[in-house]
């Protein structure tokens, strides 16, 4: 199996999330500007149940083709769910929740690449 770039990983997430009709969803490069991982995706769910159903199509998603999380948080709740993929990590809130915690403000300078269905 051919082994998946990181921005194709979170591309492939960002898709997975439309899929599931999530919104304003984000590809945050971080390679430059943080160790944490090179890639923060962050999408918006309009429910937490919602929110859940767009966390288990990524999770699924990307466990068919190979990626399995080394971490997940948040599916019980639905509130805010994270995938770590190591150089991935996946985000999916509850839109006030997102307006809350507002990570693209905290990693202003990170550049930004935004999917929708035209994407």
């Amino acid at each position: 199996m051919k082994k998946t770039s990181a921005l194709e990983l979170a591309r492939t997430a960002g898709r997975l999330a439309l899929d599931k009709k999530g919104f304003d969803i984000r590809i945050l490069n971080l390679s430059k500007i943080s160790s944490i991982c090179d890639y923060f995706v962050i999408a918006s769910g309009s429910a937490d149940i919602h929110v859940k159903a767009i966390a288990r199509e990524i999770f699924d998603g990307l466990t068919k083709i190979g990626h399995k999380p080394s971490y997940r948080e948040g599916l019980q709740d639905g509130n805010w769910v994270v995938l770590d993929y190591i150089d991935v990590v996946i985000h999916v809130f509850h839109e006030p929740t997102r307006r809350f915690y507002a990570l693209e403000k905290l990693w202003g300078d990170a550049p930004v690449e935004e999917l929708s269905d035209g994407v």
